[in-house]
């Protein structure tokens, strides 16, 4: 398929239609990281986790939602999610006046299932990601609520498309943005609206190394999936990739980097001195990036980080971060 991405006008004209629901989010310079690097790089971190909901994904959640017929909001709206997406549709709904049952597995942090319950949501907890679906397909069908799917299609890219356009509007410059990659939705809009209004920007993802399903993807030159999702990161631990979100970062990531946990953990650990923020695992990709396997290539480079949220508690981020003396 070619999958055509959302035109840099309609990411414009969703960003005004979600003035009321969302943040403009701060893009800020990284002191702290650029200290620590010493080689002349400068730094700015686009900061998602201080969105409503504490994440990206409230963005693609109400996009998906605004698109829908007042029917089918009526109907109710299920989601499949380890937390920050489930915590986001039951955002939306509530905001449009929809219902939220969402699907959500057992690995997930009881703080993100007691976030969905408190945006009125009702959860369903299952044991894996690959039964979660299944669920929520059952639920589609029986109940009659529109899938809000977490990563594919252009009413996810158009949301988080809307990211893109307010780093460039934020910093006229910069040489580099670095996205995590879990489905590829978030990378999916940023790379588009990026490439779109700042064509020369070298647009790079991140995946952890036990959830390489766009690596995979774009090795096979088609959609893939993994058996099972193997890191801490459970935010970018996307079981498959599917065809929009997979053409548009084929069409416009220029290339792909993995990091292991020990490295995201690290990042944790490096965040909280450097920048006093505690961040989950898949917030710290971009930072393990920039410090680990792009260090000598993006040296002296301007630099956006892409911060993509944060639902963590203090128990489970002492118990995951590493703090380096």
């Amino acid at each position: 398929m070619t999958a055509v991405a959302p035109g840099i006008d309609e990411v414009r004209a969703l960003r005004r239609a979600l003035d009321d629901s969302i943040y403009t989010t701060p893009l800020v310079r990284c002191g702290g990281i650029e200290l620590a690097m010493d080689d002349g790089t400068r730094v700015w971190g686009k900061l998602e986790f201080l969105q409503r909901t504490g994440t990206f994904k409230a963005r693609g959640a109400l996009a998906n939602l605004l698109a829908l017929s007042p029917e089918q909001r009526q109907q109710g709206v299920t989601a499949v999610s380890a937390g920050n997406h489930a915590i986001a549709t039951a955002f939306a709904a509530k905001a449009l006046g929809s219902t939220a049952k969402v699907v959500m597995t057992g690995s997930a942090n009881p703080y993100r299932i007691e976030a969905c319950k408190g945006y009125g949501a009702e959860v369903v907890v299952v044991d894996d990601v690959h039964e979660a679906f299944a669920v929520a397909s059952r639920i589609e069908q029986e109940e009659g609520r529109y899938f809000v799917h977490p990563f594919e299609g252009p009413a996810v890219a158009a949301g988080t498309g809307t990211i893109g356009l307010e780093i460039c509007e934020q910093l006229a410059d910069f040489d580099a943005v670095i996205v995590p990659i879990g489905g590829g939705g978030l990378m999916a809009g940023i790379a588009s609206a990026v490439r779109q209004l700042r064509p020369s920007v070298q647009v790079i993802g991140v995946e952890p190394g036990g959830a390489n399903t766009m690596r995979l993807s774009f090795d096979a030159g088609e959609p893939r999936s993994i058996d099972r999702v193997r890191t801490i990161a459970d935010s970018l631990g996307a079981p498959y990739a599917m065809p929009y979100s997979f053409e548009l970062c084929r069409a416009n990531v220029d290339r792909l980097v993995e990091v292991d946990d020990l490295a995201l953990r690290k990042a944790m650990g490096f965040l909280f001195q450097r920048m006093k923020i505690a961040v989950e695992p898949a917030c710290a990709a971009s930072t393990a990036t920039l410090l680990g396997p792009l260090r000598e290539e993006l040296a002296g480079k301007r630099v956006v980080l892409v911060f993509c949220g944060s639902n963590i508690d203090w128990a489970t981020f002492a118990e995951q971060v590493i703090v380096e003396d």
